[in-house]
């Protein structure tokens, strides 16, 4: 063994130098063990590396006594599947699912759907034309992801304001429905009959605002106002509508609220520093019918018919934006500098002479007792009197500059009153606010003698066919106990509906 040895180390040194720099490698591949040749028919298999296993235990006779007992559970139930266990852990917490805000259902009104996150314009079929043909009003609706009240603005019942028309456009495409919680449902343009012919009134020369809730077999006025309360009003948690003054006068943007209804205060409080006129609504009126109906509504009063008027739809829409966000429907707010003034009574100052009125006040002016709040002057004599407060207030209505007769409604005064100050001046309750009686509020019934003598209508009652005109919203004073004769309807004049 020495030997060969040797002689393995003398033909190892007698290789040249540049092979003896391979010999490590040589070595190491000598030594490595060399893998079994597979055979054909195992090429075609993939080579499998077994797992090490751990050492076979020693094998444990069982017991004679246990051999009859149930095996473990742990034994008896199977291995849950790898696929369904991918499964499960793909799913999320129960704690994620619970935390997910769950949409609204689709609002469903009109027949027409909105689902959430969208605004929507449905038609609401009043009534027919004299052809027959149907004629729809656009009703605005804008559904929010969240859930909450159900608002709606109505404006235009009198054809003719047109800022409440502004108003409810501004305020649907100035909400993000996606940020939106609750339902804002609109109309535009109550009286599609009256805009169109840019009439206060509607075709019958009625007033829309005097048939709430209505009825299916009146009047066609009782019919629209039938067919709007079912199918609109009713279907809302609260409701605020939209009006200006009428003929030729102007209202300060105010608030028109039964304070007594603890529901309908709650609303006033929440429409910023906009004034607040304490008023019961008359019979057939929208605010009246719907505060009966259980739906909590105002009235917002701004500017003069027949026109656009910015400032006064800004604050308009600023009250109404502000209400929203109280409500917690929307969450962009409007800051108010001044705090809310509420007036418990008004007073409306008259002319004593007919001629030409010229004012030297303005809307929300505060007036002190015996200040000349404007003159008229006959044009003829030039003679010229005076219409003078005879309250501390703030004027809150006012007739615009225009040729007047005697007992003209000139001024509407808010007196600064609290609500026990009244009731002691006036112990038992005040009567709902009426208009006097005029020409266009009262009814043509023949006697029994055959003539026509003319008789008050009751509010809200349904008034015969006969085309005469019943007073209009918001009656501002008590009624007469005596109404003046009739006049024809093309010689109606329009002069005791300040709003």
């Amino acid at each position: 063994m020495v030997c060969l040895s040797d002689m393995r180390i003398a033909a190892v040194l007698s290789l040249p130098r540049y092979c003896l720099r391979l010999l490590p490698i040589l070595v190491c591949l000598t030594c490595a063990p060399m893998p079994a040749l597979a055979d054909e028919g195992d090429l075609d298999e993939p080579v499998q590396v077994p797992e090490a296993s751990p050492p076979p235990a020693d094998p444990v006779e069982p017991d004679p006594d246990e051999a009859s007992a149930d095996p473990p559970a742990a034994m008896e139930a199977d291995p849950p599947a790898p696929v369904e266990a991918a499964a499960e852990s793909s799913e999320p917490p129960a704690e994620a699912v619970a935390a997910e805000p769950e949409l609204p259902s689709p609002f469903i009104m009109l027949d027409g759907e909105v689902p959430p996150g969208e605004v929507r314009q449905l038609s609401w079929i009043a009534s027919e034309s004299f052809a027959g043909i149907s004629v729809p009003t656009p009703v605005l609706v804008a559904h929010g992801l969240q859930t909450g009240p159900i608002v709606c603005l109505t404006a235009a019942v009198h054809g003719d304001e047109l800022n409440g028309i502004e108003m409810v456009r501004r305020i649907f495409y100035g909400v993000d429905p996606k940020e939106l919680s609750g339902t804002i449902v609109g109309i535009p343009i109550v009286n599609m009959f009256g805009f169109r012919r840019n009439s206060r009134y509607l075709p019958d020369r009625r007033d829309l605002n005097r048939y709430f809730p209505g009825s299916p077999t009146g009047s066609s006025a009782s019919r629209i106002a039938y067919s709007l309360f079912e199918n609109v009003i009713k279907h809302c948690d609260a409701l605020v509508d939209l009006h200006t003054g009428s003929f030729h006068r102007t209202n300060l943007t105010q608030i028109r609220a039964d304070l007594s209804n603890p529901k309908v205060l709650e609303l006033t409080q929440n429409l910023g520093a906009l004034p607040v006129l304490n008023s019961r609504a008359q019979g057939g009126t929208l605010r009246g019918a719907a505060n009966r109906a259980g739906v909590p509504t105002i009235t917002l009063e701004a500017g003069e018919p027949g026109r656009f008027q910015p400032k006064e739809v800004a604050a308009g829409v600023k009250g109404v934006r502000t209400l929203l966000n109280k409500m917690g429907m929307v969450k962009k707010t409007s800051l108010w500098a001044d705090p809310q003034p509420v007036f418990y009574q008004s007073n409306w100052l008259r002319a004593d002479t007919g001629g030409i009125l010229f004012s030297k006040v303005e809307l929300g002016d505060e007036v002190s007792r015996g200040q000349v709040l404007g003159t008229v002057t006959d044009p003829i004599t030039n003679n010229r009197s005076e219409i003078r407060a005879d309250n501390d207030g703030r004027i809150l209505g006012m007739a615009l500059n225009q040729v007047v007769i005697p007992g003209f409604a000139a001024y509407r005064v808010g007196i600064p009153k609290t609500s026990e100050e009244v009731a002691e001046e006036q112990p038992e309750p005040d009567p709902p606010e009426t208009e006097p009686p005029s020409e266009d509020n009262a009814q043509i019934l023949p006697d029994e003698s055959g003539s026509d003598v003319p008789e008050t209508t009751t509010a809200g009652t349904e008034p015969p066919d006969s085309g005469a005109v019943v007073a209009d919203d918001e009656a501002d004073e008590p009624a007469t106990a005596e109404p003046p004769p009739p006049a024809p309807i093309d010689e109606l004049e329009a002069e005791e509906r300040p709003d």
